[in-house]
């Protein structure tokens, strides 16, 4: 019989009231003005980082606080919370690239990249979707070509987030195109390198308060020592990757409800029509009640894979469910929250117009809908299974050996 712990330690309490506290004294005051200018507050990350925010759950040896996996959710839900520019930008930094990096990175590469990004001195992150391949990553166009003692990268990558912050990116490309999903190898692309630019990208929806653009690679020569893995390992590198990047998506997903909740449960209180509070209306209830229940429904997915990743067992399916049911359950959460305030709900006065906003492009990106639904049918019919890793994500607690030569 398996048995799931899911009870929270006094450390993930107190993890929590931290996050929380900073989230209400740092962001909150000030979403509103950032929303709205379309302004990345890049103040927040070296504050994260001087709380030991930005490597989290990556082991005290390589410089991060060496805390469990379950902790990096609490964090992404909390920050969420405040806005999902934040979450996204430990979602991109923590969860795609960092420990893509502890997975696959060799020692060398640990010690370059992985301890000023755990540290918070650099930042990290991930280049896979291109303008003709989103889902479809087969379809990329980026070409790394071997030149004896580096590859020569071309092509793009669009909707990264912290393209014009980051320090080191992640990024995937053809090494042999013939060989499709087996020709795609990883990279380490840092900013500065001759041929490498990027630009931000202007006009969204939602998560306005983020940095989002796009890479452009001409001609770039990157050391061979800067491939991560062996050549032809890129997809399975960066599917991996998406395992760690969704399990903080679906966690900041919790932080989305919540706030929808907090929010709809104070107006509730404020506001009377027909003589009462609309909280009495069973209407009004109806759709409270649903965030409550999809809230716990959503964190328990979460704590699963994340006790999950604490075993060092590899939570593919259960990444994908958890992401999938959390990200729809929070844009619905918005949209009903809207629906509590009423035409309040349409300005920006309140919270909940952004929340819809930002709650769209989780249904969109690291797997839309649609490819996780397809994914969980799969699973359940037999047609999918996973096989296993040449690398795994270090179970926790991490021995006290990591980071030894």
């Amino acid at each position: 019989m398996i048995v799931y712990d899911f009870s929270p330690s006094q450390e993930h309490g107190s993890v929590r009231a931290l996050v929380r506290a900073f989230v209400d004294r740092e962001i909150m005051p000030n979403i509103r003005a950032w929303d709205e200018a379309h302004h990345f507050e890049t103040g927040i990350l070296h504050k994260l980082a001087d709380l030991g925010m930005m490597g989290v759950c990556i082991p005290e040896a390589y410089g991060g606080a060496g805390m469990d996996y379950n902790t990096l959710a609490i964090v992404c839900e909390e920050l969420e919370r405040g806005d999902t520019a934040f979450r996204t930008a430990v979602s991109v930094h923590t969860g795609l690239n960092s420990m893509t990096m502890l997975q696959w990175g060799s020692e060398a590469q640990k010690q370059k990249f992985l301890v000023p990004q755990a540290k918070g001195e650099k930042i990290g992150a991930f280049g896979l979707t291109e303008p003709d391949a989103g889902s479809d990553v087969a379809g990329m166009n980026s070409m790394a070509v071997f030149k004896g003692d580096h590859y020569v990268l071309s092509g793009s990558k669009i909707w990264i987030s912290l393209s014009d912050v980051a320090d080191h990116f992640l990024v995937f490309a053809y090494t042999d195109r013939n060989l499709r999903h087996k020709g795609i190898s990883a990279f380490v692309v840092e900013r500065g390198m001759p041929g490498f630019s990027t630009r931000p990208i202007h006009g969204k929806l939602g998560i306005r308060a983020g940095n989002t653009g796009e890479l452009i690679f001409d001609d770039v020569r990157v050391p061979v020592e800067n491939r991560i893995g062996e050549e032809g390992e890129g997809f399975k590198i960066a599917m991996s990757a998406l395992d760690n990047g969704r399990f903080t998506v679906a966690a900041g997903a919790c932080g989305t409800i919540m706030a929808c909740l907090e929010a709809s449960l104070a107006y509730c209180e404020q506001r009377e029509t027909f003589g009462k509070k609309i909280g009495e209306h069973q209407l009004v209830q109806q759709m409270i009640a649903k965030m409550a229940a999809n809230l716990e429904i959503s964190r328990l997915l979460v704590a699963k894979v994340g006790w999950l990743k604490n075993r060092g067992v590899r939570n593919t399916r259960e990444t994908s469910l958890a992401k999938w049911v959390s990200c729809d359950a929070a844009f619905e959460a918005a949209s009903d929250a809207i629906q509590v305030h009423g035409a309040y709900g349409y300005s920006s006065e309140y919270p909940v117009e952004r929340y819809l906003r930002n709650a769209k492009a989780p249904v969109i990106y690291e797997g839309t809908r649609e490819i996780h639904t397809i994914m969980q049918a799969e699973y359940a019919l037999g047609y999918r299974q996973d096989a296993a890793l040449r690398a795994m994500l270090p179970a926790w607690p991490f021995a006290h050996s990591e980071g030894e030569a």
